[in-house]
């Protein structure tokens, strides 16, 4: 908004009849404005600014199901294909600092109801507590006793702030409508956290990591730097011409492997034919998706399952080729997280961070269909006496 009130061409570009010094709006219109975006309006818009490739060829023309006369046609195209996460902004989650997190907004809820219903402020062990976790929190050896010793401290205080919620629920005194969403995250938590400690083991189903946004959960990505990550998963698939498309999205630690046959199948009725190769890495490559692309054609990418066959060095070189050539995809990763802000998603609810990673991938296809007329202009201008005027004019 400060840069809306400085800048003319801003409120050019937004219709206003002259320049002004306040702000036409509120920031908060912003922000309801973005909510009514969502990734699927974006996912469409990517398909409509990348379907000016595929007019001369829509749907469907040229197959067999259009005449029987015709032949199918060949495969033609290449296709790549992985899998990232887009890591949210929370903190590392350390089931100690979660737990002591629960335990605090569980008392901010207590004392609303003391203030707003009279109710007795029941005995927490505020300080207490408080004192417990920072003694945990500054210790510089964290042991597993230690870990344990902590855990089962906090999950006491939480168990006890539950129970007085609970009792206060039973006698009639109700939740505000913010705090009810929240009650059932920490009651989510303290379940998982519990389960944990019982069995002494690190892993739950859908385990919560953040309070806030109880929709995130760790996807493990086998990375040096960053094993573990915790955002949306999304698998990515790229054209020979370097534009992305969105496969799939979840929160959800999904196998990738299987979104391949749904994306040839996509391809495949986006341009009428199916590809010639998918270069994609080793978890794609299992029996069902080979089988699916030796029935059609398609090669994909990697060695053959069995005894190496006898045209081996013929395999291996092939093999280079597809890897040199799937690199693109990793660089399209990092570029999407180092310039179109996937790296960090700074949203707070679940679907604008949807849309933010749709809109990284959309802002990044538009930047290289821009790059593509750029060049092509500089081509022609450059070579302005070669073409000749006439030329020119109708290239341009």
């Amino acid at each position: 908004m400060e840069q809306l009130t400085e800048n003319p061409y801003l409120q050019y570009f937004i219709g206003l009849p002259g320049y002004q010094e306040e702000a036409p709006f509120d920031a908060s219109t912003l922000v309801l404005f973005r909510k009514r975006i969502s990734a699927e309006m974006l996912m469409e818009a990517n398909e409509y600014l990348l379907g000016h490739r595929d007019d001369h060829n829509p749907p469907g023309s040229g197959g067999a199901a259009d005449s029987e006369t015709e032949s199918e046609p060949e495969n033609k195209g290449t296709m790549m294909m992985d899998a990232t996460c887009a890591p949210a902004n929370i903190r590392y989650p350390q089931d100690v600092s979660l737990l002591n997190e629960a335990r605090e907004k569980l008392e901010t809820i207590l004392y609303r109801f003391h203030k707003a219903y009279g109710l007795p402020l029941p005995r927490r062990y505020k300080r207490k507590a408080r004192k417990d976790y920072l003694a945990f929190a500054k210790s510089k050896k964290h042991t597993n006793k230690k870990i344990r010793k902590a855990l089962r401290k906090q999950l006491g205080y939480v168990a006890r702030d539950i129970k007085y919620l609970e009792q206060f629920m039973s006698d009639g005194y109700a939740l505000e409508k913010n705090e009810i969403a929240l009650f059932l995250t920490i009651n989510t938590l303290y379940e998982q956290q519990k389960y944990m400690y019982d069995n002494k083991t690190h892993s739950v189903d859908h385990r919560i990591v953040s309070i806030t946004q109880p929709w995130l959960r760790p996807i493990v990505r086998g990375k040096v730097k960053t094993p573990v990550e915790f955002g949306a998963k999304l698998d990515l698939s790229i054209d020979s011409e370097g534009y992305s498309r969105i496969e799939k999205i979840s929160f959800e630690a999904y196998n990738e492997s299987t979104c391949l046959i749904e994306a040839i199948e996509n391809f495949k009725e986006r341009t009428g034919y199916y590809l010639e190769r998918v270069l994609a890495d080793q978890i794609y490559r299992t029996r069902e998706n080979r089988r699916f692309c030796s029935d059609h054609g398609i090669r994909l990418s990697g060695p053959k399952l069995g005894r190496p066959s006898s045209n081996t060095k013929t395999d291996k070189k092939q093999e280079y080729q597809d890897n040199t050539d799937r690199i693109e995809v990793e660089r399209a990763f990092s570029l999407d997280k180092r310039c179109y802000g996937m790296g960090l998603i700074t949203t707070k609810l679940a679907e604008t961070q949807m849309t933010s990673i749709a809109l990284s991938v959309f802002v990044s296809n538009l930047f290289r269909m821009q790059r593509q007329i750029l060049y092509a202009l500089l081509y022609l201008f450059l070579n302005y006496d070669r073409y000749g005027e006439q030329k020119f004019q109708i290239s341009a």
